[in-house]
C-alpha cells in the first residue's frame, strides 16, 4: 500500500496564508503605503532600520522586547497578589514604547519586499497594529482602575501579537523574507580555480554575465584589463545584478537598489543586509579565471578597488 497518497495535503491554516499570498485586492493600497514608506527621508537610518550594520534584519531582533514584556505581563495578570497591579502595567507600557522601533524596522523592510511578500507583510502589520492598539486600551483601563478590563484587553492584545507573530513566521521561513538569497554560492561553487571566458570578451566598465560550476556570475572588466566577479543574483532578494548598473567600483541591484561593491562584494547600500559572495580573478593567456572567496574581508574606506 502506498501510504503516500494517503498523507493529509496542507492543512486550512496554511491554505489560508496561501490564500493571503495571492490575493491582489490590496495591491493598490501596498503600492501607495510602499512609496509612502521609500519616500521617507530617513538617510543613513535607513540602513540601520534594515540592519545592514548586524549582517541580518534589525526587525527580528527588535521585536523580542514588546513581545517579552507583554508575555511577562500576561504570567502577572494570571498570578494573585497586588505586586500584579503594578508591575503588569510597567511591563506593558514597555512593551508599548519598544514597539515603536520594532515596526519602524518592519516597515522599512517591507517596503522592499514583492507581492506576495508584501501582502502577507501588510496581514501582518494590521495584526500587531491591533494588538498594539488593545495593549494601549488596556493600559488606559488600568491607569482608571479597571484591572479586569485591562487584563482582558491584554489577553486580546497577545492573541493578535500572536497572530501577527505566526505570520511574521510564515513571511520570514516559508516566503523567506530578509533572508539571504546569496547563501547557497558556496555550497554549489567548488574549491580552485574555475573558468570564466576570454577576458577579452567582457565588455569594459559594464556588467556581463557567466556561469561558475552553475551559478550565474556577473563579471566586469575595468579599464586597465581587472576583472571582477561577484554571484549574480542579490543576496536580498535574487535580482540579477549583471542587469544592474555599474558606480564607482559597484554595482546597483536592478530590483530594490542595493549596492555592492565589485572588489570584495561588500553590501555599501541596503536594504541587502549581506555581502555578496565574491570571486578572486586572474587572466591566463587572455582567459580569465574565478575563485570564490570564502571569507568576506572588507576594504575600511571608500566603495570601489581604489581602497584595495
Amino acid at each position: 500500500m502506498d501510504t503516500h497518497r494517503t498523507t493529509p495535503g496542507p492543512g486550512p491554516l496554511l491554505c489560508a496564508l496561501e490564500r493571503i499570498e495571492q490575493a491582489p485586492q490590496a495591491d493598490t493600497l501596498i503600492d501607495g503605503l510602499r512609496k509612502g514608506v521609500r519616500a521617507l527621508p530617513l538617510g543613513p537610518a535607513r540602513d540601520l532600520l534594515h540592519g545592514r550594520p548586524l549582517g541580518h534584519p534589525a526587525h527580528p531582533l527588535l521585536v523580542q522586547v514588546p513581545i517579552g514584556t507583554w508575555l511577562s505581563a500576561t504570567v502577572l495578570d494570571l498570578l494573585p497578589g497586588r505586586a500584579r497591579r503594578t508591575a503588569a502595567p510597567v511591563l506593558v507600557g514597555v512593551g508599548l514604547a519598544a514597539a515603536a522601533p520594532a515596526a519602524a524596522a518592519g516597515w522599512a523592510d517591507w517596503a522592499e519586499l514583492p507581492p506576495e511578500q508584501a501582502r502577507t507583510g501588510l496581514v501582518h502589520a494590521l495584526a500587531n497594529t491591533a494588538g498594539v492598539a488593545l495593549y494601549a486600551a488596556s493600559l488606559y483601563a488600568r491607569a482608571r482602575g479597571r484591572d479586569l478590563r485591562g487584563r482582558a484587553l491584554a489577553l486580546a492584545g497577545l492573541a493578535a501579537v500572536g497572530a501577527g507573530g505566526a505570520l511574521g513566521g510564515h513571511l520570514a521561513f516559508r516566503q523567506a523574507a530578509g533572508a539571504n538569497h546569496a547563501e547557497q554560492v558556496g555550497h554549489r561553487v567548488g574549491d580552485g580555480w574555475h573558468p570564466l571566458g576570454p577576458a577579452a570578451a567582457f565588455p569594459v566598465g559594464r556588467a556581463a554575465l557567466a556561469q561558475v560550476d552553475g551559478v550565474d556570475v556577473l563579471v566586469v572588466r575595468e579599464e586597465d584589463g581587472t576583472v571582477r566577479a561577484l554571484a549574480d543574483r542579490c543576496s536580498h532578494m535574487g535580482g540579477p545584478l549583471s542587469e544592474g548598473g555599474i558606480e564607482d567600483g559597484c554595482v546597483r541591484c536592478p530590483w530594490h537598489r542595493s549596492l555592492f561593491r565589485l572588489s570584495d562584494g561588500w553590501n555599501v547600500e541596503g536594504p541587502a543586509t549581506a555581502p555578496q559572495p565574491a570571486f578572486e580573478t586572474r587572466v591566463v593567456e587572455g582567459l580569465a579565471e574565478a575563485r570564490l572567496i570564502r571569507v568576506h574581508r572588507p576594504h575600511r574606506h571608500g566603495r570601489g578597488p581604489a581602497a584595495a
